[in-house]
């Protein structure tokens, strides 16, 4: 079928990964590279960028299959889809960065933040398929997310939403590294589960014998996913901690329904890989909290499915649907 293929680039902080991607989702043919974080030019991503098309082109059997090009950048896109406000591993600011690969891949080019990317695809081909009204939140370092409403993305007036993970839940409580107090993502992100594991070693917490015992005297090695491995073997302090975050998880959740009042959330991202250790306190929490509980109805919570390929996906669909 003519004009059947598209090319997604999802753009991160340490590597760049890209891939050719069919009407069903499939990516057909995928590549990668690290992500040149030491140079302080952006034309070093971009010659990135182009390299990884151009050789995703040369393997296409046929090459003018290819219709568009999908850009998602871990960043600020403007609600011109073409510049990269700010993006905290890059040095992009006020980057054209539409325009400065236009010149170099002739294509059309489409960029969007990585978090909206995700979403899409998890709508059109995930999580959420068929679902008109989603929230994604991806839990990674931070928090991050994306707005679906009335089956369409919703960007913001400057292209800035679905910031979710720099909502205030506490007042006046952890200072965030976005420079204010009580963001969220300091409460519900895998920093956050670092953080209160690594401090209840520091306070010297007999409950968290049997975690130092797994982590042979290197606290080095103390990360989000081994708190998550520990919970599965059955380590009773890692699965408190993850159910300390989901706790969080559904507090903002709730204050996103009362928002949005979406039909399904939809939760990426590294700790997610936790799966109903940390749903399932989700959930309870989710509905403590929710406005008008018990006289409205409430949206279902569920992992994501596509994993780390959702951003790639989801950029190259966004670039051939012109969404």
């Amino acid at each position: 079928m003519s004009g059947s293929l598209a090319i997604g680039v999802d753009i991160g902080g340490t590597k760049v990964a890209a891939g050719v991607v069919d009407v069903a989702g499939r990516i057909v043919h995928r590549t990668r590279r690290d992500t040149p974080h030491r140079s302080t030019s952006p034309v070093v991503v971009e010659d990135t960028i182009t390299d990884c098309v151009d050789e995703l082109l040369t393997v296409v059997e046929d090459p003018s299959e290819v219709v568009a090009v999908g850009i998602g950048a871990a960043g600020f896109v403007a609600a011109d889809r073409a510049t990269v406000v700010f993006a905290p591993h890059l040095s992009w600011r006020n980057e054209p960065l539409r325009d400065a690969l236009q010149r170099r891949i002739r294509l059309p080019i489409t960029v969007d933040n990585d978090a909206n990317a995700a979403a899409w695809a998890e709508r059109t081909f995930g999580a959420a398929r068929g679902e008109t009204h989603v929230v994604v939140v991806t839990l990674g370092t931070g928090i991050g997310g994306a707005l679906i409403l009335d089956s369409s993305i919703q960007r913001g007036r400057h292209g800035i939403a679905g910031e979710f993970g720099h909502m205030q839940v506490v007042p006046d409580g952890i200072r965030c590294e976005c420079g204010n107090r009580g963001c969220w993502e300091q409460y519900a992100s895998g920093n956050a589960l670092v953080r209160e594991a690594r401090a209840m070693i520091e306070a010297g917490s007999p409950v968290v014998a049997e975690m130092l015992g797994r982590l042979g005297g290197d606290r080095s090695a103390l990360t989000g996913p081994f708190i998550t491995e520990s919970a599965r073997a059955g380590d009773p302090t890692a699965r408190e901690l993850l159910a300390d975050i989901g706790n969080w998880l559904g507090v903002g959740m709730a204050n996103l329904a009362a928002a949005f009042d979406p039909g399904l959330f939809v939760i990426g991202g590294g700790v997610s890989a936790a799966g109903e250790m940390l749903l399932g306190p989700a959930r309870e929490s989710f509905r403590r909290h929710l406005t008008g509980r018990g006289y409205r109805p409430e949206a279902g919570i569920v992992r994501a499915e596509l994993g780390s390929d959702a951003g790639l996906i989801g950029a190259a669909e966004l670039a051939r649907s012109g969404r």
